[in-house]
């Protein structure tokens, strides 16, 4: 009876952290926020990013240029450049490191494996 009463304990305490990761599903976003986007990585070999398109395919490099209807990517090992319309994005993924939200998932995914392990060797001490 223990057992299943600390495993129901940690599923309650876990049942809110599976909220944030359940969304709703993308819509497509204006020209005028890809444009920020891209302005906001700015333009280099430090401006890394994955662009996603409408099409469903990926474009993976930095940012060579920007301009008002469209923005060149080179890809990081030919250097061979892709020109990309605004309109045609869908969304643009910033590659200089982990998001904020990667940082927290580890951080809480971290503190959940923990309290895990504790409830588990709490369970365990008790029984003997």
């Amino acid at each position: 009876m223990k057992h299943i009463s600390g495993v129901l304990a940690v599923l309650l305490w876990l049942a809110p952290l599976s909220q944030i990761s359940a969304g709703t599903p993308p819509q497509l976003p204006s020209t005028e926020k890809i444009k920020s986007q891209v302005a906001r990585l700015g333009v280099g070999s430090k401006a890394r990013a994955t662009i996603k398109l409408n099409d469903g395919t990926k474009v993976k490099g930095y940012v060579y240029s920007a301009g008002d209807a469209e923005f060149v990517v080179r890809d990081r090992k030919t250097d061979g450049p892709t020109t990309i319309r605004y309109e045609n994005v869908r969304s643009v993924d910033d590659n200089r490191g982990h998001s904020t939200a990667r940082n927290i998932l580890i951080i809480v995914g971290a503190g959940a494996a923990i309290t895990i392990a504790a409830v588990f060797g709490a369970i365990a001490a008790n029984e003997r």
